[in-house]
């Protein structure tokens, strides 16, 4: 069976056609992943009249070369005359674009839930139909109803945290993901949701007071996590590891394209930080473990990021880095001056 990951966002939208044993079907830990829909075997129109009698609630996404509103509308539309003729009570979810969006599938029920809601997608001559929607509100609430959070140190999307996790590969049921710059959280707390357990260590006392209220907030029966005061760049850490996933030190805060010379203060030192992190974490894990880590990447004003140049060192630090090129793997918002660059190592 054929499944589509939607995984971009406007206005260039990619979609990657994947096997079933490629990705976990749950649309709740894929982070950046929009929509899952499976392929069709038959006709749109064949597919929908075979459904449970009672009213049929459709929406139609298009993503083929050249859509537009107009045509998914017209798609729509098409299959709701057809409907009509055979009998069936049938309302079509309005297009704003030629894709709805994430927030109106979810909220009109087209998530794959119950089968006489459903949203269909179109892909050039291809359909599927979609069996699982990103749940936003989910997210949002538990980024914003955590009882510790601190808007000054940075807030880290609960859905980057996955993206980070899921990075690293397929991991045993209850292997430690390591967060050396834990914060408030959010990686662990990925991580304890997925099965796993989270070890988390930050230099800031308060940060880790932070992360243990959260953790024990988001997950009052689980005791497999913990926390501890500690310097990325020196500690030693306790448990054996299995993976490491983490946002790195991103510097200072900018609402604007820094200058020449504030950008490199921040390079050298963000790159002092990150390499002596990735020096000292080198001596302690077991070879082929995954370490992901998000680095700082700043806009400047010709509209491009600027990236730490650091692959060559880490590499010679004992490190096999999996993507060099590290294209598509800017994570950031529209204009966002400090953008995360993704890395992904394995110890060789």
């Amino acid at each position: 069976m054929k499944y589509l990951a939607v995984l971009g966002r406007q206005p260039e939208i990619s979609i990657a056609e994947l096997e079933a044993q490629d990705f976990p079907l749950d649309i709740n830990r894929l982070g950046g992943t929009l929509k899952l829909a499976e392929k069709l075997s038959e006709k749109p129109i064949d597919y929908l009249q075979k459904l449970p009698e009672g009213k049929i609630t459709i929406g139609v996404s298009d993503y083929s070369k050249n859509a537009s509103k107009k045509t998914a509308s017209s798609e729509a539309l098409k299959l709701k005359k057809i409907l009509v003729r055979h009998g069936r009570s049938v309302r079509v979810v309005e297009n704003k674009e030629a894709v709805l969006s994430t927030a109106t599938s979810l909220h009109n029920g087209l998530n794959g839930k119950n089968a006489k809601k459903l949203e269909l997608i179109k892909a050039d001559q291809d359909w599927y139909k979609v069996i699982g929607v990103q749940d936003i509100d989910a997210y949002t609430k538990r980024d914003q109803a955590r009882p510790a959070r601190d808007a000054k140190v940075g807030m880290l999307p609960p859905k980057l945290a996955q993206i980070l996790i899921n990075l690293c590969g397929p991991l045993k049921p209850g292997a430690v993901v390591l967060d050396p710059f834990c914060g408030t959280g959010v990686v662990l707390q990925e991580a304890l949701l997925m099965g796993l357990a989270a070890y988390g260590t930050d230099i800031n006392e308060r940060m880790v007071d932070y992360s243990q209220k959260n953790l024990k907030w988001l997950a009052p029966r689980l005791n497999d996590f913990r926390v501890e005061v500690g310097d990325a760049t020196s500690f030693k850490w306790s448990k054996p590891i299995g993976a490491v996933a983490c946002e790195s030190y991103l510097g200072k805060p900018f609402t604007k394209a820094p200058s020449d010379i504030e950008l490199k203060t921040q390079k050298q030192e963000c790159q002092s930080i990150i390499l002596g992190f990735l020096k000292n974490l080198a001596g302690q894990i077991k070879p082929k473990t995954p370490v992901v880590i998000a680095i700082p990447a700043w806009l400047r004003e010709d509209g491009k990021y600027e990236r730490l140049d650091i692959l060559d060192y880490i590499q010679d630090m004992g490190y096999n880095v999996n993507n060099k090129s590290r294209e598509g793997l800017l994570y950031h918002r529209e204009e966002q001056v400090v953008a995360r660059d993704i890395i992904i190592l394995r110890k060789k």
